[in-house]
C-alpha cells in the first residue's frame, strides 16, 4: 500500500490550530484568521482536484482493457 493513502497522524496544524484558545483574539483579528482560514481551505480543495484529477488519469491508463474476443 502506498504511504500516501495511509491516514495521517492528527499532530497537523489544522488540529493545533482547533485546540487554541481563541479568547485573546479581538473580532478584528478573528475575521483575519476567519480569511486566512479560507484561504487555506481554497488551497486544500484545490489540491485535492488535482490529485483526483492525477488519480482518475492513472486509473484510466492502468484499467484492464476488455478483451476483443479474439482468444489466443
Amino acid at each position: 500500500m502506498d504511504g500516501d493513502d495511509l491516514p495521517r497522524v492528527r499532530t497537523d496544524a489544522a488540529s493545533l490550530l482547533a485546540k487554541e484558545d481563541l479568547d485573546r483574539y479581538s473580532q478584528d483579528e478573528l475575521m483575519e484568521r476567519i480569511a486566512l482560514l479560507e484561504a487555506e481551505i481554497a488551497r486544500v480543495k484545490a489540491q485535492h482536484a488535482k490529485a483526483a484529477a492525477h488519480r482518475s488519469l492513472a486509473d484510466q491508463l492502468f484499467r484492464p482493457r476488455p478483451s476483443d474476443g479474439g482468444g489466443e
